[in-house]
């Protein structure tokens, strides 16, 4: 096309106009487009690398953080303390229980904290898993952790029941202007004339019935549970009250039952260890403790491991460390439990424990052989409650 151009546009030899700017701007277009389409292929093989690298590594173990343990021991104030149990359930196994019985204790304590559990486990589940969940709990409900103790029994009231708990909360305000009455446990052959004998001692120190706020009955068997329901209910209707069977082959018809209960009137000291008349005395235990001291400690379960003396003493020296810190010893214990597997280490624990505690003061307790504890190498256990001046 000669002689045909536009602009810088000059006409070639074969008569053609070539345009240099023109050409510039269509091969940088061109290089734009190549770029681009290089940096998308570049970043797809990246992500590829990326992927398959991620692929290729070990995945990181994510651990969950460790629970707190409960408090070996723990403070309350006596003026405040609740004494709750939990309702059995039949559903689900060990941990929904154990959930579903706090569960219905934080919905009864209507804000009270609590400050002690004790647990009756019966069944084949792993004790240990009551720490736990009582741990993850309270925990997620930013709650303190109460004192525990968890002990195996040979049975519980109700068919497919595998835990009861008993609660000991501190209300807001004061609900026990005058103290508290911690009745030992009554022992008969039979269960109503236990609570016989612990409606005389109710008596005799002036707690009314209607006052009384809790009380257990350890039973050899639970063929008489429903007489042990009416005689108890009959005789305190205001408590909450629990059964256990001590263990599963109870040989001797045994029945022994304790309590708590509200004095009507402060006694005469913060800590009172009497023996009613008309009840036996014993050397070994008082019948009830009165208290009105400012606050009281409770512990969780001390266990004994083995069966030789020194292993009874390294247990009492065990509990001992851990009432230092609260400022009480075994001259501040008004009450304890005791949980022997077998009969001969109880009798070692009954030789030895006055090495360690009061004996021209002896605590109010309850002495009974259970059938187990969380730890397999476990041969006993106990636990104390203790007044602190402050």
């Amino acid at each position: 096309m000669p002689g045909w151009h536009l602009g810088g546009c000059h006409p070639g030899q074969h008569g053609w106009c070539y345009n240099p700017f023109k050409t510039s701007v269509f091969t940088r277009r061109i290089l734009v487009v190549i770029f681009v389409l290089l940096v998308a292929f570049d970043a797809s093989a990246q992500g590829r690398r990326k992927k398959k690298k991620k692929e290729d590594e070990e995945p990181i173990t994510q651990s969950l953080p460790l629970l707190k343990d409960p408090p070996a021991a723990i403070a309350a104030e006596t003026g405040r303390l609740s004494f709750r149990v939990s309702p059995l359930s039949p559903r689900g196994l060990l941990s929904q229980q154990v959930r579903d019985g706090l569960k219905a204790l934080s919905q009864n304590d209507r804000g009270a904290t609590i400050m002690k559990l004790r647990a009756f486990v019966a069944g084949t589940g792993d004790l240990r898993r009551v720490q736990q969940i009582v741990s993850e709990v309270f925990t997620d409900r930013k709650l303190p952790l109460p004192a525990l103790s968890t002990i195996q029994v040979g049975g519980l009231p109700m068919e497919g029941a595998q835990v009861v708990l008993e609660s000991i909360a501190a209300e807001k305000r004061v609900v026990n202007p005058a103290g508290l009455a911690f009745f030992a446990g009554q022992q008969a052959k039979d269960v109503q004339q236990a609570v016989s004998q612990l409606t005389m001692a109710v008596n005799a120190v002036g707690v009314k019935p209607a006052s009384v706020l809790r009380a257990t009955c350890f039973l050899s068997s639970l063929e008489n549970v429903q007489t042990a329901r009416t005689a108890l209910s009959g005789a305190f209707p205001g408590a909450a009250t629990n059964y256990v069977q001590l263990v599963r082959l109870g040989v001797e018809p045994l029945a022994e039952c304790e309590a708590v209960g509200r004095l009507d009137a402060p006694p005469s000291a913060p800590v009172v260890l009497t023996n009613p008349p008309g009840l036996a005395a014993n050397p070994n235990f008082s019948q009830v403790a009165l208290v009105n001291a400012a606050k009281v400690v409770f512990s969780g379960i001390q266990m004994v491991f083995r069966d030789q003396d020194s292993d009874v003493r390294l247990a009492f020296e065990r509990l001992q460390k851990t009432l230092e810190p609260l400022d009480v010893g075994y001259g501040n214990v008004f009450w304890t439990s005791v949980y022997p597997v077998t009969r001969p280490i109880a009798d070692k624990v009954r030789a030895i424990r006055f090495d360690f505690l009061d004996h021209s003061r002896p605590p109010a307790s309850t002495f009974l052989t259970f059938e187990g504890l969380p730890s397999l190498d476990a041969t006993a256990a106990f636990e104390v409650i203790a007044a602190a001046s402050q």
